[in-house]
């Protein structure tokens, strides 16, 4: 048997004691009912002896109190499961041992929730604290249990409920102060000392909140009447603490000046604190607030980076628990942070993502084409440095072609910031083959245009990290270099520091590029750090390492490729690396198993570089079906070089071109002289 009943019914004793049903209508009981059901609920889901009900429900029994109780306890099923059929067990109002039991969710019942409210409150930070007791203090409808306030077993619950309530008013008003809303909190405090005068903290509260609305003698003012009215009511003197606060004001402390918080998070505290006690909890606006919090949030870098991408997904999943397409093609669109990147931080939840947008996409209102197209560059985005045989053919939706669908929408409706979004999509499906450096900068100048005529600053980081990139490859250092420096002033003026990981490591390939290998290495060593804590593993995770062999093979520097270790962490390049350095080491036959039925890399930034890496080996140890592999795969690149990620190369493809040229036109003669 389940430890609780999760049925529809809500109970309420924060006042006069109420059960309502789904619809939030009360449910018809008599008084006795209610009084039983009340007692019930005051033992939190432990068992009630029918004898203890006896003694509480009267001073003198009738003839036969366990019989009524038990027709009471009849009548009150029948209120609280109607549609349970006859002679079926119970689920809520459970016979257990010598007595009856409420099996109720805790969140049923909003004495039980209003402990919780205060309970975690304690723990949270104060705009949430604020909108957790605001809300909670809003379930009180009056005394509690008051239908029931003469009754001797409700006493102690009462006065333990409303020295709660009694708390919760006063850590309300301390979250309040804490958020610079201190005026708000000044009408509810000056009732709350009226009616409570001996709670001290509460004066201490009303004085606080005085001073920092710039009333000083009325906060010493309020003082002297908390002084006055213990010692008329209750022959005391104030506490230390409310003491000490008196000297404290007189003396203007500089802890009790509001002007020391920094305004920008006093803003931030006020505005959080303000949604949070507008909107709803259960709201489905919140998941769409939600997922574009976490846009923003994913930009400011390293744990930010890494909770965005957690949280998305919570919120992507719980709209989708809802059965709403319109609301989850929202909740996954509106994170439309640009992606320069190829490889994914987080593959299983990349996967399961696309999935949800395609299921999505399908349960859409035909003509809902803006939520479409931003589903559609979801799942182009989020597929990036897939394979096509890793799409279904079946399901219309494969990432390139999911990409100019959202692209064609786009234009059509002649939204910029869609359009943004659809280019990126484009750009991130732009590997279908080597070679295309400068269709991925006409890529970068449109989404350029259009993120500088709009304001899209992200878009114009990204603009720029892809033209970056697209002159690496086309051996344009200084056009390069230009971008790069454009996409930290931007960077700069929105504080965006992701984008320095990305610059920082072009300069360290412009180091490369122009000079010894000593320099290099120790510019990619310092660009490594940047990597630490940025929350992008699908960039970090062997990069390293990479790169520092591509300077070797740059260098053709055997000697330094050999000294490698294959047992080293090369992150995902690793069957691509082995049989290089394998090589290098003149372990041929080792290198031919390793590259015996290698598969082709990952078409995304590092395509041209890993074939130029299988290249090498291949040409090292002769094995002609691999070097015809390469040759193939590096020739549309054949003007171009392998650095088009921006971050590492390993020199011009015609190079490579050239050594798998030079290989086949000897082997061949030696081949047919045997």
């Amino acid at each position: 048997m389940n430890a609780h009943y999760s049925g529809p019914m809500r109970f309420q004793v924060l006042g006069p004691v109420i059960v309502r049903d789904e619809t939030g209508e009360p449910v018809a009981l008599r008084a006795r009912h209610r009084e039983v059901m009340a007692r019930l609920i005051l033992a939190r889901r432990r068992v009630v002896p029918v004898g203890r009900l006896v003694d509480d429900l009267w001073d003198e029994p009738p003839a036969d109190p366990v019989g009524a109780i038990r027709t009471f306890v009849a009548g009150l099923r029948r209120a609280l499961e109607p549609d349970r059929p006859p002679r079926t067990p119970a689920r809520l109002l459970v016979t257990e041992g010598p007595g009856y039991v409420l099996r109720a969710e805790p969140d049923a019942v909003d004495a039980w929730r209003f402990d919780d409210a205060v309970r975690t409150a304690a723990e949270l930070p104060a705009a949430q604290a604020l909108s957790r007791l605001t809300e909670a203090l809003g379930w009180w409808h009056g005394f509690a249990y008051a239908d029931f306030a003469d009754s001797e077993w409700t006493r102690a619950e009462r006065a333990r409920l409303s020295e709660q309530r009694l708390l919760a008013v006063e850590r309300r008003a301390a979250a309040q102060l804490a958020t610079g809303a201190a005026a708000a909190a000044i009408p509810d405090l000056d009732v709350h000392v009226a009616e409570h005068p001996w709670r001290e903290d509460a004066w201490q509260l009303l004085a606080t909140a005085l001073y920092a609305c710039g009333r000083q003698a009325d906060a010493l003012a309020v003082v002297g009447r908390a002084r006055a009215m213990l010692a008329e009511q209750f022959g005391i003197d104030p506490g230390p603490r409310l003491r000490r606060l008196e000297q404290d004001l007189l003396l203007q402390a500089e802890h009790l000046d509001p002007g020391v918080t920094d305004p920008v998070e006093r803003v931030w505290e006020q505005a959080r604190a303000a949604y949070d006690s507008a909107v709803a909890s259960r709201t489905r606006t919140r998941l769409e607030s939600t997922a574009g919090l976490m846009r923003d949030l994913a930009v400011t870098g390293g744990g930010g980076l890494e909770a965005a991408r957690r949280h998305r997904i919570a919120a992507v999943a719980a709209a989708d628990q809802t059965g709403d397409a319109r609301l989850t093609a929202r909740v996954i669109g509106i994170y439309d942070v640009p992606a320069i990147w190829t490889r994914s931080d987080d593959p299983a939840s990349d996967r399961w993502l696309v999935t949800v947008a395609e299921k999505t996409i399908r349960r859409l209102p035909e003509h809902d084409d803006a939520d479409r197209a931003r589903l559609l560059a979801t799942i182009a985005v989020e597929s990036r440095g897939a394979l096509p045989t890793e799409h279904r053919a079946d399901d219309g939706l494969r990432p390139l072609r999911a990409a100019r669908a959202a692209e064609e929408i786009a234009r059509r409706l002649r939204d910029p910031s869609l359009l943004a979004f659809a280019l990126n999509g484009v750009f991130m499906q732009s590997f279908e083959r080597a070679g295309m450096a400068r269709q991925r900068d006409a890529l970068g100048a449109e989404v350029l245009s259009v993120a500088t005529g709009n304001n899209l600053f992200t878009y114009e980081v990204l603009g720029h990290l892809v033209r970056m990139q697209s002159h690496c490859a086309l051996a344009d250092l200084e056009g390069a270099r230009r971008h790069a420096a454009a996409a930290d002033a931007v960077a700069r003026r929105y504080d965006l520091p992701l984008v320095t990981v990305f610059t920082d490591w072009f300069r360290a390939l412009r180091t490369a590029e122009t000079s010894d290998i000593r320099a290099a290495e120790a510019a990619y060593e310092a660009a490594a750090v940047a990597l630490d804590g940025a929350g992008m593993p699908g960039l970090r995770h062997g990069l390293l390492p990479l790169a520092l062999l591509s300077l070797a093979l740059r260098h053709r520097d055997t000697e330094r490729i050999a000294s490698f270790d294959t047992g080293r962490d090369w992150g995902p390049y690793a069957p691509w690396v082995r049989p290089a350095v394998l090589a290098a080491r003149g372990e041929i036959d080792a290198a031919r198993t390793a590259l015996r039925d290698i598969a082709s890399p990952p078409r995304d930034l590092l395509f041209e570089a890993l074939w130029a890496v299988i290249a090498y080996a291949a040409t090292a140890v002769g094995d002609a079906p691999v070097m015809a592999r390469a040759v193939a795969q590096l020739s549309p690149a054949a003007a171009e070089t392998t650095a088009q990620s921006g971050l590492l190369g390993v020199g011009p493809v015609r190079g490579y071109l050239d050594e798998l040229s030079t290989w086949a036109r000897i082997a061949v003669p030696i081949h047919r002289r045997r």
